[in-house]
């Protein structure tokens, strides 16, 4: 913790897509935006998993996609 004066240290994070030289994201690849979807199938924020602007709006758009196709669940059925 930061305390009077002390700087923070954090690690920068970078996107691990633009590393990989990814163009475009598919919606068909559910492995690959199953990382980017929490447990109860929210889409994680740009904050937490460390995409870049271009590549989130590209994750959110190609989990909509798959949500409507029936390749990722909306929820999950573990409140019934």
């Amino acid at each position: 913790m930061a305390r009077d004066g002390e700087s923070r240290s954090f690690r920068r994070k970078f996107c691990k897509l633009c590393l990989d030289k990814v163009e475009r994201i598919d919606y068909k690849d559910d492995r690959r935006l199953s990382r980017f979807i929490t447990d109860r199938g929210k889409i994680v924020p740009r904050r937490i998993s460390g995409t870049c602007a271009r590549h989130q709006s590209q994750i959110t758009e190609a989990v909509k996609r798959a949500r409507v196709l029936a390749l990722l669940p909306f929820t999950t059925d573990q409140y019934r």
